[in-house]
């Protein structure tokens, strides 16, 4: 099982990033898909959530209209659309699968570092 989150790197206030990852050796198809963000610091932060399907998100407060969550199940791969991105979305994103039956994620990224400044 493999989730390789590629994407990250250094943007501007203000700017747009796309974040991917790319799912392996499990039924990708079948599972919810989260991106979370971990500053220094700071608590692991559930960014977002998309179904099986990707009929149904949901976000965070602090990125809500902001950031779109999205997935490609032919692809294995689910995204995060990041736009008008703020120096306070500096972080490591991480994506992790979870089981529909699960009550945590069974899988994890490595993730990517998002850095937002001028």
């Amino acid at each position: 099982v493999q989730l390789v989150e590629s994407g990250g790197g250094l943007v501007q206030p203000g700017g747009s990033l796309r974040l991917s990852c790319a799912a392996s050796g499990f039924t990708f198809s079948s599972y919810f898909m989260r991106w979370y963000r971990q500053a220094p610091g700071k608590e692991r932060e559930l960014v977002a959530h998309i179904s099986s399907s990707g009929a149904v998100t949901n976000y965070a407060d602090s990125v809500k209209g902001r950031f779109t969550i999205s997935r490609d199940n032919a692809k294995n791969t689910v995204y995060l659309q990041m736009s008008s991105v703020k120096p306070e979305d500096t972080a490591v994103y991480l994506c992790c699968a979870r089981g529909r039956w699960s009550t945590e994620c069974d899988y994890w990224g490595q993730g990517t570092q998002v850095t937002v400044s001028s």
